[in-house]
């Protein structure tokens, strides 16, 4: 609403004549805004006598006005019909001389938003200037000029009226100038630094305009002192009256955009959300009543003396404390209240170390005398069940159930998270997803992710962006994520000025357009304001929200930093500085909300009940599994024997499922070359013969949905894959209409996701780790484009996926698959790095672990599995034996690129049985070799160099050279290898570096000597390969020719 709802004078509402869509006449009121009485008739008749004879019947004005009667007589006449506003129409091609109606102005700023060229010029380059927020005293003399233009227009009126036209239009537009500036930039100005370092340090003077504070002022809009009190008609605009002085609407605009509250929203493309805020925040808040107030006080003497007591009874440890940013606490509690009112169970927190245990004990409702525990030296009380490192206390993750205060019961998740600052947010909102997987949210209104973040991390660290960006994609949005930021206006040592090129750290959040509240730590109410009103945004929309809380940190990056080496004036006014509790208490000690002595018998209260756990503490026993949900009782810690279960399965099952994903559906018109390759699968699948790589991935996806357990597939490309492989979802070529054979078998099934992800790494395989941690009865599988891109993710790799479990105690069985082959494709698309994946690996190489009881303790005891399948069998049996055990680990697996294609790269259906599993080591096939005790060399590879080793073996019709393959590399197979060796007692061993010296170690323990272990291979380079064809060629003929020998 441009104009109409900002008038400056009262307007006269005149009733007139429409045609119904039965012919009957029925009154319609136009309203003129600040015309005289008795000029309005002239005025009107002179418009609808033009409008009746040039304007195609008047429908340019109103489609469907007539008069019945003369003008004169319509305004004495009386109608039964209610009077409404009809929609006027004015053409914009006319001049500024309409202005004078505010519909008509109003339409033109829409059509001006729509199409820019569809309005005269003078009011196109007024409404842009306008729109980009120009200073008001440059942009309104523009509509003067177009009101010059206007003036014959008004010659029918006398010099008065005249001038009264042209003001009310000129005012209109300068109180809508005034609303948008409050609106779009108020927040620049608000009250939200608690210790006003903008105005003493400049901390932010490069990026917010200088001047900035003459925007908000009337007489930068041409308003002296004696407008302030003349009425204007804002007609439903703002909340309230529909006429209210200038000086009403600035008061009113301040206290909304320009308190201890900046609000940014305006960004925001839907206009239904932007309303719903403006209405929210411009009305005037109910106070909070004595109890709430209450409530709120105890909240933030909780968190206060909790930290106050951790420093006195522990003051040389670390515990990344939240002082100065308490009335984090009491917004917390409002915000989980009110979202347990409006339906939420379950909260997946994540956080990085700072207030982490202030959280726990508060929000999460973990007994402290466990918190406390963690201060003392002790020895990992489930040694005898795990192994691992362990963590520092600021990092671990709990779960708890707790009953909020409106008696209902709310279930905590806090993702342990490494020091890593923000690496934790995509993992969290995978989990939520997956949990509303699980419990079956499909509205996304009963589980919801929340994040704590840092101001530096924030805007410094790009993994937020990553995870921002899921907010809104069909396949990862989780119905909205309350992000929290902690703006302590610090990043360790460095000041926001040199941390970020924008005012605000949560500037980032705007790309998805997604509500910013701005609000002062030292206004503990505000917080809670800002909170409650997060919430109903995300219960409302089902989108992300962020409130950004201004505080500071009492102490430095830890308790014993000293940051007075390079903050000393902002640490001078810290110190200075009255806590968050004192500023609070004692306003409501002023307004006798509690007597001084009932505030002191609280605080008494709350440190006897810490001074209790404390004591408790030094005997407290923690609970094993503690944070490990329903979902995972029953299966095996790594110290806990868990057999080998088969992975094949019965023929006729694996044919069902075959056709299925084989079959076209009646009347879908497949892509034809699609339709060719379709075909060709279903010929192997019924002669069980020639299953290729993609058929057998198929069928292992396939079995696993028919025996119940859920698959999820995620990657750039995945759903059709990136090597045009995969084909898991069919497009009709006339609708585009979607078909996903796995989705469709036959018989009761499990859900398959496949879902092509954002372009990301990083974020993507946090998300699907995540996803992977809430249950283990679903495969995850995280794709990479190229298995070189992986390292975009080195993070998620090297702190979760490979050190998780050792420092959490929390499995998970995400598999990644990374496309990897020397194939001249150049260095970013040839190696997915295998050899970074081995060094993560935590086996021994100089130790043959014991495997002879049962060869599945040593997967349980390793940290993750790497593999290298050669065979579409051994890719079938490793995605099965991911689910069929009774524990869970990672599987990094090196998928091919050109053996998807190869034809020497295919199964038989009976490799695929109930009597097969996964080879870790498949031997040497041929039966056209000297004997075993003949064999010179026994070679041993993994990957697709088997098949251009074969290939050249035949060429050069060699027999006397052996070629294994080990599909498993980590951990190392050293039973299988050993037996390997064993077979060929006058045989050389050729290997690589990462296998050397388990080599070497398996054949110290058979005691053969005079062999040894040599490395044929590329030259050790800094770039996995290289990118020249020609050298490519004769690195792969050296490396042959040298097998061969």
């Amino acid at each position: 609403m441009f104009v109409k709802r900002f008038c400056a004078t009262a307007s006269l509402e005149i009733p007139l004549f429409t045609k119904g869509t039965n012919g009957d006449a029925r009154a319609t009121t136009f309203r003129l805004y600040g015309i005289k009485p008795q000029d309005a008739s002239k005025v009107l008749n002179q418009a609808l006598s033009a409008a009746t004879c040039e304007r195609r019947n008047f429908k340019s004005w109103h489609r469907s006005l007539v008069f019945s009667k003369p003008f004169s007589t319509a305004l004495a006449s009386e109608t039964t019909a209610t009077p409404r506003v009809e929609g006027s129409k004015l053409d914009p091609s006319e001049s500024f001389l309409s202005g004078t109606n505010a519909v008509v102005l109003e339409d033109m700023y829409e059509k001006w938003l729509a199409d820019p060229s569809s309005v005269d010029a003078s009011w196109g380059q007024f409404f842009s200037n306008v729109d980009r927020g120009v200073a008001p005293g440059e942009a309104v003399p523009l509509m003067s000029r177009a009101l010059e233009t206007a003036k014959g227009g008004l010659s029918s009126l006398d010099a008065t009226s005249q001038e009264n036209v042209l003001k009310v239009a000129s005012d209109t537009v300068k109180i809508m100038a005034i609303i948008k500036a409050y609106r779009h930039r108020g927040h620049l100005i608000a009250d939200l630094d608690p210790l006003k370092l903008d105005e003493e340090l400049g901390f932010y003077k490069k990026v917010i305009p200088s001047g900035t504070k003459r925007d908000f002022e009337p007489s930068s809009y041409g308003f002296t002192e004696a407008d302030m009190d003349r009425k204007f008609v804002v007609n439903g605009e703002l909340p309230g009256n529909d006429i209210r002085s200038l000086r009403d609407i600035v008061q009113m605009l301040r206290r909304s955009y320009c308190g201890t509250v900046g609000i940014e929203y305006r960004h925001i493309l839907s206009k239904v959300e932007k309303d719903w805020i403006a209405q929210r925040i411009e009305k005037e808040f109910a106070p909070f009543s004595v109890e709430q107030k209450r409530i709120v006080l105890r909240d933030l003497a909780d968190a206060e003396l909790f930290e106050k007591f951790l420093a006195i009874k522990f003051p040389t440890s670390k515990r990344f404390g939240l002082e100065g940013a308490e009335s984090l606490i009491p917004g917390l509690q409002a915000l989980l209240e009110r979202g347990s009112d409006l339906g939420l169970e379950n909260v997946v927190i994540g956080m990085s170390h700072r207030g982490r245990l202030n959280v726990l004990a508060n929000i999460i409702g973990s007994p402290v005398e466990k918190i406390l525990h963690e201060f003392y030296p002790h020895d990992d009380p489930f040694g005898e069940t795990y192994q691992g490192s362990g963590d520092v206390k600021y990092h671990l993750g709990t779960s708890n159930t707790r009953k909020l205060r409106n008696g209902k019961s709310m279930h905590f998740s806090l993702v342990a998270n490494p020091s890593h600052l923000e690496a934790v947010d995509p993992v969290v909102v995978g989990k939520t997803r997956s949990k509303q997987y699980f419990k079956g949210d499909i509205e996304r209104k009963h589980t919801m992710a929340l994040l704590l973040h840092g101001d530096a991390s924030f805007a410094g660290q790009g993994v937020v962006q990553e995870t921002l960006e899921f907010s809104d994609l069909r396949d990862f949005t989780t119905g909205g994520t309350v992000h929290i930021v902690v703006n302590n206006q610090i990043g360790f040592t460095t000041d926001p000025r040199h941390a970020r090129s924008s005012p605000y750290p949560t500037d980032v959040a705007k790309t998805v357009g997604m509500p910013i509240f701005h609000v002062n730590g030292d206004d503990t109410e505000a917080v809670v304001r800002c909170c409650l009103l997060a919430m109903d945004f995300r219960q409302t929309f089902g989108k992300d929200v962020i409130v950004d809380i201004f505080c500071y940190r009492r102490h430095g990056h830890n308790e014993g930093d000293q940051p007075t080496f390079t903050q000393p004036r902002m640490y001078k006014t810290i110190q200075k500085h009255p806590s968050v509790l004192t500023i609070y208490s004692e306003r409501l000690i002023n307004e006798q909300v509690l007597s001084k002595q009932e505030y002191q018998k609280m605080v008494k209260a709350t440190n006897d009940g810490l001074q209790k756990a404390f004591e408790n503490s030094k005997h407290w026993v923690p609970k094993e599994h503690d944070w490990l949900s329903s979902l995972w009782e029953g299966f095996k810690t790594e110290k806990q024997l868990s057999k080998i279960q088969p992975t094949g399965v019965e023929e006729e099952t694996l044919k069902k499922i075959g056709t299925a994903i084989c079959t076209i559906p009646e009347g879908f018109r497949l892509h034809h070359q699609l339709t060719r390759i379709i075909n060709e699968r279903r010929k192997c699948i019924e002669s069980g013969k020639g299953i290729d790589w993609s058929t057998a991935e198929a069928l292992a996806i396939g079995t696993l949905l028919t025996e119940g357990t859920s698959v999820r597939l995620s990657g750039q490309d995945s759903e059709r894959g990136t090597f045009s492989q995969r084909h898991s979802v069919w497009i009709d070529q006339e609708n585009e209409a979607v078909h996903i054979p796995l989705n469709n078998l036959g018989m009761t099934q499990a859900r398959f996701q496949v879902c092509n992800s954002s372009l990301s790494e990083y974020g993507v395989m946090g998300f699907e780790l995540g996803y992977s941690l809430e249950s283990p009865n679903i495969l995850v599988i995280w794709e990479a484009q190229f298995g070189d891109f992986s390292n975009g993710a080195q993070v998620i790799i090297d702190t979760f996926l490979a050190a998780g479990e050792r420092k959490w105690r929390r499995q998970s069985g995400l598999t990644l698959f990374l496309p990897h082959g020397m194939e001249g494709q150049g260095p970013e698309h040839s190696s997915a790095r295998l050899e970074r994946f081995l060094q993560l690996c935590d086996d021994d190489p100089d130790v043959i672990p014991e495997m002879h009881t049962d060869r599945t303790r040593q997967i349980q005891l390793c940290n993750m599995q790497v593999a290298n399948c050669s065979t579409p069998a051994n890719l079938f049996h490793i995605l099965r034996r991911q689910i069929h055990r009774q524990f869970r680990k990672p599987l990094v697996l090196m998928t091919p690129k050109s053996l998807l294609r190869h034809p020497l790269c295919k199964s038989d259906l009976e490799e695929f049985l109930p009597d097969r599993l996964f080879q870790r080591v498949i031997s040497e096939k041929s039966n056209n070799l000297v004997s075993d005790k003949d064999i010179r060399k026994v070679i041993f590879c993994s990957g697709k160099v088997y098949y251009d080793l074969l290939d050249a073996r035949e060429k050069r019709e060699i027999k006397d050279i052996a070629i294994c393959r080990i599909e498993q590399l980590a951990p190392f197979p050293f039973d299988r290898v050993s037996t390997e060796i064993g077979k060929y007692p006058n045989a050389q061993v050729g290997a690589w570096f990462y296998v050397k010296p388990r080599m070497e170690t398996t054949i110290r323990e058979l005691e053969k000597s005079g062999r040894s272990v040599k490395y044929i291979g590329r030259p050790p380079s800094a770039a996995p390969a290289t990118g020249l064809p020609k050298v490519h060629e004769a690195e792969q003929n050296k490396l042959i020719a040298g097998a061969m020998e």
